[in-house]
């Protein structure tokens, strides 16, 4: 649905960030801004900041960023649209209906098929708890279940009698084909019947605890032993997880993921309220991606037989993708953590959490039983296998970290496993043979990320500063920002100061994009260094400035078409602003 740029405003304006965020986090006024412990990352000390005057908030800890629309979106786990709609119902905002017909038929289907799956989690918890239901209460409850846990994650019962839920659902107006999309029933010349019957029912949540699916567990004899709903137009199993919508607002740093719903329920009654469980399906990007809008770190508490080492060296390599920390629990002698914990208990549990095995050295562990390392032929073709794994790893200083990590386990020397790395890496061609030193490529790379630190610290300054704004305009265009973002912020913000309105909050209208969200907030609060006297300051303002400029005029110069007259007197023209802004005295205030 498109709303208008002014629409967004005026539900912007009209949401203080202080107020709406006061309701998520206690805040406490330090200075022109608010100060609370971040709802995106476990810390102990407040440095998640919300300034009412920016009308954005920050944190200096894990980089979470915004203003009022973008911090719904990452805490409620909502679109753009979704968190517009939410804060345009909280000031009395009347948004404009769809207005494609297509788009307001499917709204208006996913709206049903949330009623309908409802109505059914329901009416299998109150099936659980008649006569015909006691034979799956008694199995809840001999698997170690409270009746608090039960009613918590809403466990039901499918009737044996299997059009139960279809004859139900009947009652309430819904058509045969509308119980087909939400995977409730099945249809075919044989007649209509219940897709869950004789089965122990776990209602699978979204991040918002709106019920979108089933698992279910047969009872007694029959096939398959677990059963999850087909995906519908709400059910997508790749992109959700069993337990996200009670594990998101666990005050822990990291997600235990586990393989199976009771898995989950019974470290959440041990206290491990933040365990997660994928639905029925191997773990993909979309889970990863999920879980790293919460946490970034996660112990995978996967099954000790041989399945379950096999899904944990396919997770390992997905989670680290998405830029997650991986550790591995190990559960032996015990299956599974439902039956780790029936026998040990959760003090136990805590310790194998202490003690977990860093995801890459596990991956390692699993690749010795491969190879005789009492042989020179098995030890060196395992030492060659280690290395080609070990050239994953992109940044030199975590490769080398690992690269000791090995050599100090495996006994190995930490030099010979380095230079065999460096020979994997261009066998495998991720790396090719150099004879300069690396120095030189690396002093680049600090110089191009020094100008865009420059660009992202000069849009800080011009947010606060009207003053420096109206110095620097002559000279300064938003053309000079090389990064596309920074560019495009810098002629959202330079339009604002024209206008003579700067809101930087107003700014991010213009994104939708959550991470784009992030990274303007960013620019909006670079750490600027804070220098004793004003003159210090004025130079070093004035040395950011030119850095800009110069590297500005550089980059056109680089891209120049020998042929455009026009290009080539924009940047002699460049070249004369610089040299007038090597001359100009800049103030601060």
């Amino acid at each position: 649905m498109y709303y208008s740029e002014d629409l967004i405003e005026e539900v912007r304006q009209r949401n203080d960030i202080v107020d709406v965020i006061s309701g998520y986090v206690k805040l406490q006024k330090k200075g022109s801004s608010y100060f609370g412990l971040c709802p995106f990352h476990n810390e102990k000390s407040p440095s998640f900041s919300v300034s009412r005057q920016k009308q954005m908030y920050f944190c200096f800890g894990c980089g979470a960023g915004g203003n009022v629309i973008t911090f719904v979106m990452e805490y409620e786990n909502y679109s753009f649209t979704e968190a517009l709609q939410l804060l345009a119902q909280r000031v009395g905002i009347e948004l404009p209906k769809e207005e494609s017909r297509e788009a307001k038929e499917r709204a208006d289907l996913k709206s049903t098929l949330l009623e309908i799956n409802k109505l059914a989690a329901k009416y299998f918890y109150a099936q659980l708890k008649t006569e015909q239901g006691k034979y799956a209460h008694t199995y809840l409850t001999k698997r170690g279940l409270s009746e608090d846990t039960i009613t918590a994650f809403g466990l039901g019962y499918s009737n044996k009698y299997s059009d139960d839920l279809y004859r139900y659902l009947k009652t309430k107006g819904y058509s045969d084909e509308l119980l087909v999309k939400a995977g409730l029933i099945s249809a075919s010349e044989k007649g209509v019947y219940d897709k869950f019957w004789n089965r122990v029912m776990f209602p699978i949540m979204d991040a918002n605890n709106r019920v979108i699916g089933f698992g279910g567990r047969v009872m007694g004899e029959g096939e398959p032993k677990y059963l999850n709903s087909p995906e519908t137009e709400v059910f997508d199993k790749s992109r959700n997880l069993y337990g996200l919508n009670r594990a998101r607002t666990s005050r822990k740093n990291y997600f235990l993921i586990c393989e199976g719903y009771m898995d989950v329920i019974a470290l959440h009654q041990a206290g491990f309220t933040n365990a997660v469980a994928s639905l029925g399906t191997a773990f993909t990007q979309g889970h990863a991606s999920l879980i790293k809008r919460y946490v970034n770190e996660v112990y995978l508490t996967f099954d000790s037989d041989g399945a379950g080492v096999k899904a944990a060296l396919r997770a390992i390599p997905i989670l680290r993708d998405a830029g997650l920390t991986v550790k591995i629990i190990g559960l032996s002698p015990y299956k599974d953590p439902d039956e780790f914990i029936k026998n040990l208990g959760g003090e136990a549990f805590e310790e194998r959490i202490a003690n977990a095995r860093n995801g890459f050295m596990f991956t390692i562990d699993v690749l010795e039983r491969d190879y005789d390392m009492k042989s020179p032929e098995g030890k060196t073709n395992f030492f060659n296998e280690v290395a080609k794994k070990l050239t994953q790893f992109e940044d030199p200083l975590e490769r080398n970290n690992y690269i000791e990590a090995v050599a100090k386990e495996y006994h190995v020397g930490y030099e010979d496993l380095r230079q065999k790395v460096g020979k994997a890496a261009i066998q495998t061609g991720q790396a090719i043979p150099t004879m300069k030193p690396k120095s030189t490529i690396n002093r680049e790379n600090r110089k191009e990320d020094g100008n865009l630190q420059s660009q992202k610290i000069l849009l800080t300054w011009l947010i606060e500063s009207e003053h420096i704004f109206n110095q620097i305009k002559k000279y300064i265009s938003p053309a000079d920002f090389t990064e596309d973002l920074y560019r495009t912020v810098a002629e959202l913000l330079y339009a604002q100061y024209e206008e003579g309105n700067l809101v930087p909050a107003k700014v991010m209208n213009h994104f939708t994009n959550e991470e784009e969200h992030r990274e303007v907030a960013s620019l909006f609060n670079t750490r600027i260094q804070k220098l004793e006297t004003k003159s210090e300051e004025e130079k070093a303002l004035k040395e950011t400035i030119i850095r800009v400029k110069n590297h500005s005029v550089n980059d056109a110069t680089k891209k120049l078409d020998p042929t455009d007259i026009q290009g080539l007197q924009r940047i002699m023209d460049a070249k004369r602003s610089l040299q007038d802004l090597q001359k100009l005295h800049i103030s601060v205030d």
